[in-house]
């Protein structure tokens, strides 16, 4: 189904149809591709350079028919690279030698099997299409195994064909970082190159997002519940394996608030060691608002000052003020989220009138506890981050579609923040998450997460807010280069 004009009414078919795509990213992958992309997609890798390597597809095109190449390479030199080798008859030796060797042909048949759980993410029926490039058994196309390499998957034939044609750009650069940020709610990946000068920008070469809910009933019990702990680590080993194959030299893995409060976290730890060969670094509530504050900050005109970052998570919900970019003075972690608060104040669905003013209440109370600790009234310039005020100003800009670039720094009138608060509330979970721009799994949350937000303007008299697209991730990895 296409999109209506209404993006509160809209209902997608998948999580790419529901994922990121800037519109300079759909010029680029159409003249990558040579004509008009057909099926709804996603961009999970880039070169050098910024430009599309990999994109992810939706398993069914315009027509509704089933595509069961997950992952596609676009970027003409990789291409190039690709088809080199086929030619030589590479896919042929390959296909010898998985009849031949019953190691090889068990971690081909493993690549399949994972290819079309991944895909099953986005289509449960699409579990049975096949695997790498659809198929089920031996290989099939260099270029979707390699796609799926970069990608994160777990394939043996895309790290051989890596071994032969990487690096695909010479003029790649060293210093490569990955962070990955796990909160309460969303597990996120970006993998940085940096920047050729002093006074350049770091090139991201991937962002993605999954929820994944770590911190579900972790308020209530003080643990990690073991699904929740078992969808995250499968979550972090793609997104280690895919920093891994971009070339990133070292990964850094920061968790917050669910963690923090979480008395069994050390088995989380120790599976993050193993996976991202780094320790898990449980971040403070004090160190979690800094880096937002890095994030949301830099690059802005320091004549704004004094800024105040509101960073609404799953767990907790971060103030932060400062009088200059990326310098944090003054915070507090307020242990309100909305997963936790979600969690507390609505059981309907959607959720009654006196269970909003349940929620409006346990807000208000972590608001006052915000007050006493931060001076925010001092704040010339609001800035809002994460994924509760970006998917709202999304909403209340119209898009058809998510595209961070529409979004990143933008005004979010505050009347606007409540008109679109209003709207979700009165809808149920379903007809949220049948959003286009909404996230899979934010959809349940954001109720609680627009509050956080509305009050906060409420409250403290902000009549908008700049809605940033950076934040804690980006502060993670601008801290691991000593970009401030």
């Amino acid at each position: 189904m296409r999109p209506s004009a209404d993006p509160l009414t809209n209902v997608g078919a998948s999580s790419v149809e529901h994922g990121e795509l800037r519109e300079a990213d759909l010029d680029l992958v159409r003249e990558q591709l040579g004509r008009e992309p057909t099926i709804p997609f996603v961009v999970v890798a880039r070169c050098t350079g910024g430009h599309p390597l990999v994109i992810r597809n939706a398993p069914l095109d315009a027509d509704g028919s089933p595509f069961p190449t997950t992952y596609w390479l676009t970027c003409p030199d990789a291409v190039r690279d690709a088809s080199r080798l086929e030619s030589d008859g590479a896919i042929a030796r390959l296909n010898e030698r998985y009849e031949a060797d019953p190691v090889f042909r068990a971690q081909v048949d493993a690549a399949h099997e994972e290819a079309a759980e991944d895909r099953a993410r986005d289509l449960p029926v699409a579990r049975t299409w096949g695997g790498v490039g659809g198929t089920r058994r031996g290989v099939k196309c260099l270029h979707a195994h390699y796609a799926n390499h970069i990608s994160g998957g777990d394939d043996v034939v895309g790290r051989w064909v890596a071994e032969r044609i990487d690096p695909v750009h010479p003029e790649q650069r060293p210093g490569r970082v990955a962070a990955i940020d796990q909160g309460t709610n969303s597990c996120r990946l970006t993998v940085v190159e940096p920047a050729p000068g002093a006074d350049g920008e770091p090139t991201e070469l991937a962002r993605d997002m999954v929820i994944t809910r770590l911190g579900e009933g972790v308020d209530e019990t003080g643990q990690l519940d073991p699904r929740a702990l078992g969808r995250t680590l499968a979550v972090i080993a793609r997104y280690c394996r895919r920093a891994r194959a971009l070339g990133a030299e070292r990964i850094r893995v920061g968790a917050t608030s669910a963690t923090r409060d979480a008395a069994n976290r050390q088995q989380f730890a120790d599976a993050v060691r193993e996976l991202a060969g780094s320790d898990l670094e449980v971040i403070s509530g004090e160190h979690e608002a800094a880096l937002s504050f890095l994030g949301g900050t830099r690059g802005l005109d320091p004549a704004g000052g004094p800024f105040l970052v509101l960073d609404i998570g799953g767990g907790s919900t971060e103030f932060v003020m400062g009088a200059v970019p990326g310098a944090a003075e003054q915070m507090v972690s307020i242990r309100m989220g909305s997963v936790r608060l979600t969690e507390r104040a609505l059981r309907s669905d959607p959720p009654t009138s006196g269970e909003l003013e349940r929620l409006r209440e346990l807000v208000r109370e972590g608001i006052e506890e915000a007050a006493a600790a931060v001076p925010v009234a001092r704040a010339r310039t609001f800035v809002s981050v994460a994924g509760t005020a970006t998917t709202l100003q999304a909403i209340a800009l119209g898009l058809g579609r998510y595209d961070p670039d529409r979004i990143h720094r933008t005004w979010l009138d505050a009347a606007e923040a409540e008109r679109v608060l209003d709207g979700l509330a009165s809808m149920s979970n379903e007809e949220r998450a049948a959003v286009p721009v909404m996230a899979p799994g934010r959809g349940d949350v954001i109720v609680a997460g627009g509050v956080i937000l509305v009050e906060v303007m409420r409250r403290f008299g902000f009549d908008r807010t700049l809605v940033s697209e950076t934040d804690i991730l980006d502060g993670l990895a601008f801290e691991m280069m000593g970009v401030r």
